[in-house]
């Protein structure tokens, strides 16, 4: 039984992740790896960020992937116009740029077959694996697929959990925050794109069931 692995926000560093998974995880095909979602937008390079995924899972790793907000709106803006003027300003023209095109249209097959496969939610024996995170105000967790990719602002500790944990990305916090995290709703996004704020620029990984952390700084 190798290890288990998430890896956080990681919005177009390519360089990045991979510095994290070859030079500090040292994955290895018994291991199991977890993306959080948001691979693309903000950073120059979201394409080359797929390509290492699918890299992977070609190469016969053990790869699950989640679908982020920023994975929906740019496949909302496929149909809707609202949702690419969206879109647009929250990074997608530097992910056209990426692909060394100007419209959604002349992206690859292979790479729209990656988006559509991802998942809102993981749901293993012992963790819940989601972008956002979950509404607890629900009964059923598990219900508001919205919530998976857009919710904020919830207490870290969840007694509708019961014995799991929840790991999440998608709110940028500092090393310093993610690293004292207490409960069982764990962030593990340390703003790898925003590498000149205070605290942040930095790609995670946690290592479960230990819960330790390993970082990669952005070296983009």
């Amino acid at each position: 039984m190798g290890r288990i692995f998430a890896i956080g926000d990681i919005h177009g560093c390519s360089q990045t992740l991979k510095k994290l998974i070859f030079e500090k995880i040292f994955l290895t095909k018994n291991d199991i790896l977890y993306f959080i979602g948001d691979y693309i937008d903000r950073g120059q390079d979201s394409k080359g960020v797929i390509d290492c995924i699918l890299d992977l899972k070609s190469d016969g790793f053990n790869i699950f992937t989640l679908r982020g907000n920023h994975e929906q709106m740019m496949l909302d803006s496929l149909y809707d116009k609202h949702a690419m003027k969206l879109w647009m300003e929250n990074g997608g023209k530097i992910t056209l740029q990426s692909f060394g095109i100007n419209s959604l249209e002349k992206i690859d097959e292979k790479y729209w077959s990656f988006f559509h496969d991802t998942m809102l939610c993981f749901n293993t024996e012992n963790y819940i694996f989601v972008h956002a995170g979950l509404n607890f105000n629900r009964k059923n967790i598990l219900e508001d697929k919205e919530a998976m990719l857009w919710i904020r602002d919830f207490a870290p500790e969840q007694p509708a959990l019961g014995d799991k944990l929840s790991i999440h990305g998608h709110t940028p916090i500092s090393l310093d925050l993610i690293v004292a995290q207490k409960g069982n709703c764990i962030n593990i996004d340390a703003g790898c794109v925003y590498k000149k704020h205070p605290g942040m620029g930095n790609l995670l990984a946690i290592e479960l069931p230990s819960r330790s952390f390993i970082w990669q700084k952005n070296c983009e």
